[in-house]
């Protein structure tokens, strides 16, 4: 990936008022590939301890439309037109770290999935996995 792709996705990740609350990280930037990662912060639990299924979705949802970013023309962004999310297990853990795959590139549509895996004491689980659909719009 050239240099300038990876330059926009640091800045427009850099943008996100959402990720910045979060705490969240791009931890890895790569064509067709990003990772993501959050710590499971105090705020961002529900009511029985475990990371936030909205914290889940965030990130999936980011690490996807990210990864289909890396695979646009630099005059173009990309926004979500669909995506869905099957919670697999609780986010228990420290962490959750959220891979970005493009699927299917494409100029009108890309489709993506992401993984998201909750990480605690060494270990990793997966929670949740996404699949959707990104549309390319104008910059």
């Amino acid at each position: 990936m050239d240099a300038a792709t990876t330059n926009r996705i640091h800045t427009s990740f850099a943008a996100q008022a959402m990720m910045k609350t979060m705490g969240a990280e791009l931890i890895e930037v790569s064509a067709g590939l990003i990772r993501i990662a959050a710590p499971v912060l105090p705020g961002m639990t529900q009511q029985q301890g475990f990371g936030h299924a909205a914290l889940t979705f965030a990130i999936g949802d980011s690490a996807a439309g990210y990864a289909a970013l890396s695979m646009m023309p630099l005059d173009s962004e990309v926004v979500t037109s669909e995506i869905k999310i099957n919670l697999l297990a609780p986010a228990r853990g420290d962490r959750l770290v959220a891979t970005g795959r493009v699927i299917k590139p494409g100029k009108r549509l890309c489709v993506v999935t992401a993984e998201v895996h909750a990480e605690a004491d060494g270990a990793s689980k997966l929670i949740a996995i996404l699949q959707g659909t990104m549309v390319p719009v104008p910059a």
